[in-house]
């Protein structure tokens, strides 16, 4: 009983009292009210039950909705529970009750029937009272507020004649009443014998006095506050939460929040169905709309009267099922959903996204609406779903964008705009999964080769086919959509794209696979990828076409980057791109392309610079395909500084945002960073099994599957097999050479070649390859290519001297550089030449610097190669004993340990700069580069044994 009343013990103790009252002969009546589900209906029962175990005679009653223009409905139920005690009276009552029926029945009017009840119950009343003398009488009747007219009228005059009998009246009854129901309840307050009674919903306390007769006190404590946030403290609600939480502990203590299930579900719904009819309407129009909205709003989407709208929140919030107008657990919420009928929810939904758009509310709002109805949308819907998806991606949730782009297809009929919305819709889709954009990338191929697309649209599909491998189709399409443009223009007719727009298309299918050049002019034509033709077919210069879209630009930046020679032109072209566009699905590919020609300009600082801030750009985005493909960019620059660690771990970060059938051919890049990198840091079977990774087809008739194809044959040449790795270059090389790529930094190929003839032991092949390669040398004295050159033309010499002279001059240039791998081997080289030259001493230290340069690029076969006792004519290491590292300053030119020297002794840079007669930005650049060396990040983390050193000039 306890565990029932749990906060009514002052109710309790007032019941009690009431009916101790009748028990000496004055009579009482109480009205006890509050919330739905606040427990008025327990107090009744427990009270009744306690009545009934001492003796007193109880006459129980219910109102109920369904019954409430049966007339005497609850009185009949009284007198029925009085039968037994006195036969005769109950027949003489029912008899006159059944003849008001009648009469009432034959009335022309509801006054005469009302009327005609009222002239019996003074005499129900004497006969009731007659029963209840000599006794004491309990008369409950639960929800009096859904009883008929005449049973309220009777309990009212039955209450006028109580005051001198054994009677106690208890009855419940609503907070909120009708208007026909006040009258009852203002006369009932009148009569001096009359308590009200009102139960308020369960504090804090008293949700923890619950849930503490079913666990300890410090989990009762514990879970008080959670569980009276989710039900506002009704009685009911709070019963079914402990009863899941129950059925999910077993016999386990809780330590987390009760979650609401089955019961707790049934139980909101419960509550729903307690008050009036409108209250689950009302409560469903909440459940669509998510937040608190205003009644008027409401009214309008439930259809309900604004008034009474009103009422029903305001009976919600009374029963803890809303707070501030919204509900106070999703669960809640949920429950209300899942019980509406779809048709109706969908509907719901519906009549919301249009009420919320004439508002004025933000698309995104009315787009949830309009994908909740599960239909399709009429036509005022379809730009607000364009406007939602594009919101959509600016608040990084592509997924709510794809489904708001997929319904505005759906929606729209067939023409101009229907393709319009698939074309976005690919780029959607493309940043999370450019394999899930295959197959509305082929519904658009159709649509661009009937002319239906937007030049701009044309442009971004074609883009998308060649990164799927599908160029020589796009090729196809594109040729035959020229033939076609040049009948038009021949007839004089308008035609669907513009002369630039075809151009820009077949420059760009042509950069990415040159191969498809042949599907664009007969045996013995024009390039037409060539800027004089692209000028020709357009009728105005090239550098004017397209002005807002990016491919243009970005190819002709990648071209003049691989004709060679041209690295300040590409540079600057190059740099234009990226700083006129930003990143978005149109551009990507392009700004990709612009970073990679600044790869292949050997401008490894600038695009790393440009690199790091487009990844920065991408960073919070939910846009994996950006973020690989930048990444695999990013990839390839540390692979060619020489950082091996960090381009397998960025290409292997790459390679994980996406999965390898949405790479299409642009895996080459990735993947060849990753073999390389790998190969070069000695994880040969690592190497082996990547190989083994299936790639398409046609990825080698793409320039970025050069880069796969020379990282295999390093692979090939790192395992031995040396006649596979020159084959492999070979094929870069007669790729390059068909694909009129006269600039060595993309792929070294004969370079590479000279190093394969070299292992085959072919000395005079091998110098063939690199005399080749000098002759088109096409960067400055001192430029970065230079440096592998000068290092194979000392390696396929037989003059040592000129072995000496080319690699001083390599490594001179190397260290000025980025590719800190190419300034290990140099090093290591030239050390092995003073060996030979019988400078042991010189030779000890450039190896040890070698070893050391290695180490930090994390090249594990050149450390073991520069090992004491492997080349520079020291014995061996003695076996379990570690090899000695090179010291900090040998792995620094002359001028770094001068600087290192000085900052080591804390010395500023403005006072490095007087002592040494050098600017301050030249102390700088130095100590960039000591860091770099030293693997340190501030001047006090250089090593102590700086401090000991001694240089001349230093004092």
């Amino acid at each position: 009983m306890a565990a029932r009343l749990v906060e009514r013990e002052h109710e309790w103790e007032t019941l009690n009292d009431l009916l101790g009252s009748a028990r000496r002969g004055r009579g009482r009546v109480a009205v006890i009210s509050g919330p739905i589900a606040g427990g008025k209906t327990t107090l009744l029962e427990c009270f009744t039950e306690q009545a009934l175990s001492e003796g007193t005679l109880v006459l129980e009653a219910a109102g109920s909705r369904a019954e409430r223009y049966l007339p005497f409905g609850i009185l009949r139920r009284i007198l029925d529970s009085a039968a037994p005690l006195d036969p005769a009276v109950h027949a003489e009552t029912t008899a006159l009750l059944d003849g008001v029926s009648a009469e009432a029945a034959r009335a022309e009017d509801a006054a005469g029937a009302v009327e005609a009840g009222m002239r019996v119950l003074p005499h129900v009343c004497a006969s009731l009272l007659r029963i209840a003398r000599g006794r004491t009488v309990v008369i409950a009747v639960d929800d009096v507020h859904h009883g008929d007219a005449l049973s309220r009228a009777f309990l009212l005059c039955l209450a006028r004649r109580v005051r001198q009998a054994g009677v106690l009246i208890v009855l419940t009854e609503a907070v909120r009443l009708l208007p026909a129901q006040l009258d009852f309840h203002a006369e009932l307050k009148r009569q001096p014998n009359c308590t009200s009674i009102r139960l308020p919903l369960l504090s804090a306390d008293g949700t923890g006095r619950l849930l503490a007769g079913h666990f300890s006190t410090a989990a009762a404590q514990r879970l008080s506050a959670d569980c009276q946030e989710a039900t506002g403290g009704n009685p009911l609600l709070v019963k079914a939460l402990l009863e899941d939480g129950l059925a999910a502990l077993g016999d386990s203590e809780p330590f987390q929040p009760f979650v609401p299930a089955d019961t707790f579900e049934r139980a909101v719904l419960d509550c729903l169905h307690r008050g009036d009819p409108e209250m689950p309407a009302v409560a469903r129009g909440v459940a669509v709309l998510g937040d608190a909205c205003p009644p008027a709003l409401l009214s309008r989407i439930t259809d309900v009267h604004v008034k009474t709208a009103e009422l029903a929140l305001q009976d919600l919030g009374r029963c803890g099922i809303l707070r501030d107008g919204a509900f106070r657990e999703p669960a809640t919420r949920a429950a209300v959903l899942t019980a509406t009928p779809p048709g109706a929810l969908s509907a719901l939904h519906q009549r919301a996204a249009r009420l919320l758009h004439q508002e004025g509310a933000p698309a995104l709002d009315v787009a949830r609406h309009l994908l909740a109805a599960r239909k399709p949308v009429a036509e005022w819907a379809i730009p607000v779903l364009q406007d939602a998806a594009e919101y959509a991606l600016v608040e990084d949730d592509p997924q709510l964008a794809l489904r708001c782009g997929e319904l505005a297809v759906d929606s729209c009929p067939d023409g101009a705009r229907r393709t319009a919305l698939k074309s976005r819709l690919v780029s959607i889709v493309w940043r999370s999964s450019p394999a899930a954009a295959e197959g509305h990338l082929r519904q658009l191929s159709r649509e661009f080769c009937a002319g239906r697309l937007t030049d701009r649209d044309l442009l971004h599909a074609v883009s998308c086919l060649a990164w799927m491998g599908e160029a020589r189709q796009a090729a196809e399409a594109i040729h035959d959509l020229q033939t076609a443009a040049d009948r038009a223009r021949d007839t004089g007719r308008p035609f669907a794209y513009e002369p630039a727009t075809l151009a820009a298309a077949q420059n760009w299918l042509s950069l990415i696979s040159p191969p498809v050049r042949d599907a664009f002019a007969p045996a013995g034509a024009c390039d037409p990828t060539t800027p004089a033709a692209r000028a020709s077919a357009t009728g105005r210069p090239t550098a004017h076409d397209m002005p807002d879209d990016a491919h243009v630009p970005a190819a002709e930046a990648m071209r003049t980057a691989l004709r060679g020679g041209q690295g300040e032109a590409a540079v600057a072209a190059a740099t234009r791109v990226l700083q006129r566009y930003h990143l978005s699905d149109r551009t990507l590919t392009s700004l990709v392309l612009a970073v990679l020609a600044l790869v292949y300009a050997g401008r490894l600082d600038l695009a790393l610079t440009w690199i790091d801030r487009l990844l920065g750009e991408c960073s919070t985005s939910n846009a994996p395909t950006w973020q690989a493909v930048l990444g695999a960019v990013r990839a390839e620059i540390a692979l060619r500084q020489g950082d091996l660690p960090g381009a397998a771990a960025q290409a292997r970060q790459a390679m994980s945002l996406i999965s390898v059938p949405c790479w299409g051919v642009g895996v080459a890049l990735p993947l060849g960073v990753l073999i390389e990198a790998e190969t070069r840091m000695g994880n040969l079977e690592e190497a082996m099994s990547l190989l083994e990774q299936p790639v398409p087809e046609t990825m080698l008739e793409t320039r970025t599957g050069l880069h796969y194809l020379r990282a295999r044959g390093r692979c090939h040449l790192a395992t031995g097999r040396y006649h596979a790795a020159l084959r492999d270059f070979l094929t870069c090389g007669e790729l390059m050479q068909a694909w009129d790529m006269e600039a060595a930094e993309p792929v070294p190929w004969r370079l590479d070649a000279a190093e394969a003839w070299l292992a085959i032991g072919n000395v005079p092949r091998a110098r063939e390859y690199v005399e080749q390669q000098r002759q088109r040398e096409t960067g400055p004295a001192g430029s970065r290519p230079r440096g592998p050159l000068l290092f194979a033309l000392a390696r396929t010499s037989g003059d040592l001297g000129y072995r000496l002279k080319r690699l001083t001059e390599a490594v001179e240039i190397l260290e000025q550089g980025e590719d800190r791998l190419q300034l290990a081997r140099s090093l290591g080289e030239l050390g092995s030449a003073y060996r030979a030259a019988g400078d042991f001493n010189r030779a000890r230290m450039l190896v040890r610097k070698a070893w050391h340069v290695a180490k930090s690029c994390g090249a594990q076969p050149l450390c073991q190669e520069f090992t004491p006792g492997q080349g520079d004519g020291e014995p061996a290491p003695v076996p379990g004993r570690e090899a000695e590292p090179p010291s900090e300053a040998e792995v620094l030119s002359e001028a770094e340990a001068r600087v290192a020297l000085l900052a080591a002794r804390g010395h500023t840079n403005r006072e490095i700069a007087t002592k040494l007669y050098v600017t301050v930005s030249t102390v700088e650049q130095h100590l960039t580069r000591i860091y770099r060396k030293l693997q340190v990040k501030r001047r006090r983390d250089l090593p102590a044994r700086l401090w000991d050193l001694s240089l001349p000039g230093i004092a």
